[in-house]
């Protein structure tokens, strides 16, 4: 279906912000680890636990959502997700002890999820072929300019006098009505009935399983999986090795962690133009290769502690591939999938965020050292790029 370039931007704009809502819940709260960690009398690798629940919140949400909006359609799960995730961002701000702020991070997390995987399956709805590279290039761009501006805005919250690490909670919990209204009001359902598939817990499962018996979608699975998972050591990591390794102030870091969104959609938005004159494959390949030798460079960095500079370099263009990636393995990983877009997208955005929350705690295995956080972003970049280089071809080879 050809689209105006009113509705176009329509579509953007409505895509963008849901799939915002994992990012800003990932990141806007980076800044307060520290204050987390004195206010709860905890210690970092607890802080950092609060992380991996909202990514288990995330891999599971998406995993029931996605197969569900195949089923039922896409509207009426995700306004119901959306009242969850304002409601449990609400209540975070409130935690007593880390213990229930893990929880409570665990559901807000899971109903966040549904925001991610519909953007996708409802882009997959609405465009096939180039004209999803195209979009999904668009969408990729916008989005990933939350990650800068998270932290930032995170930092910016904790800045003003007498705030404490709830606001950024609070602010959330804003954003999830002013979500809800705007998807209510303005967005329609795109799953027609023809392409849904029988609202029952087999067909779900079959339709989750069905997809892992793709070589192709599968090398494109194990590579977003590992490559951008590993990338969440780098999340959970910086916020100390930045802070406290290095000294940096709560501002200050959230420039150079806001600057990786520049990368980020430097990365999309490459992958796309390079589109236009290479295969969408090769031009995933070459930044999957990419990926492999900064992920090196960062491991390097963190076992010499050199000056400051060189690791911001060497996060600046792993993060710079992780843009590509994510945008190459979605375009080619959800073309033709008709019937069962919700559950592509589930597997594709679960798994990074499952391995996520594996690398997650492991970047603070040993305190005071960055080395457990380079490496866990290393090894995991190696092993997605040789499941990608293995199981993966190029389809516009014959």
């Amino acid at each position: 279906m050809n689209y105006s370039r009113i509705q176009v931007i329509g579509y953007v704009f409505l895509l963008s912000l849901l799939s915002i809502l994992g990012p800003l819940n990932i990141d806007m709260y980076l800044p307060s680890f520290p204050l987390i960690q004195d206010d709860l009398s905890t210690n970092a690798m607890y802080v950092q636990m609060s992380l991996t629940s909202c990514l288990l919140g995330l891999s599971i949400g998406q995993l029931i959502f996605g197969p569900l909006s195949d089923a039922v359609g896409r509207k009426r799960p995700l306004i119901i997700s959306l009242i969850g995730f304002t409601i449990f961002s609400f209540i975070c701000a409130f935690s007593p002890n880390i213990v229930l702020l893990i929880f409570f991070r665990f559901m807000q997390g899971f109903f966040a999820s549904c925001g991610i995987v519909l953007s996708k399956a409802i882009a997959r709805d609405l465009f096939d072929g180039r004209a999803l590279t195209k979009f999904f290039t668009i969408l990729m761009v916008i989005t990933s300019v939350a990650p800068l501006i998270a932290p930032l805005l995170g930092g910016f919250i904790l800045s003003i006098p007498d705030s404490t690490w709830g606001m950024i909670f609070y602010t959330l919990a804003g954003l999830g009505v002013v979500i809800t209204l705007i998807s209510t009001w303005k967005l329609k359902e795109s799953l027609s009935e023809e392409y849904r598939i029988p609202a029952n817990f087999k067909s779900t499962v079959n339709s989750l399983i069905e997809l892992l018996k793709e070589r192709e979608f599968l090398g494109y699975l194990l590579a977003v999986g590992f490559i951008h998972g590993g990338s969440f050591a780098y999340v959970s990591g910086t916020p100390f090795v930045y802070q406290e390794l290095y000294g940096v102030t709560p501002q200050m870091f959230s420039l150079l962690f806001g600057i990786n969104g520049v990368a980020i959609v430097l990365g999309s938005f490459l992958f796309g133009k390079l589109s236009d004159f290479f295969s969408e494959w090769r031009v995933l390949k070459w930044f999957i290769i990419s990926s492999m030798f900064t992920s090196l460079a960062i491991l390097i960095s963190a076992i010499i502690m050199g000056p400051l500079f060189i690791m911001v370099i060497s996060i600046f263009t792993y993060m710079m591939s992780i843009g590509c990636i994510l945008t190459g393995t979605f375009t080619l990983g959800m073309r033709g999938k008709y019937h069962n877009a919700g559950s592509a997208s589930a597997h594709l955005g679960t798994l990074p965020l499952i391995f996520g929350a594996i690398a997650t705690p492991m970047s603070g295995l040993i305190e005071g050292s960055a080395i457990p956080m380079g490496a866990t972003i290393c090894i995991t970049a190696w092993i997605g790029s040789i499941f990608f280089l293995k199981l993966t071809t190029n389809p516009d080879v014959v």
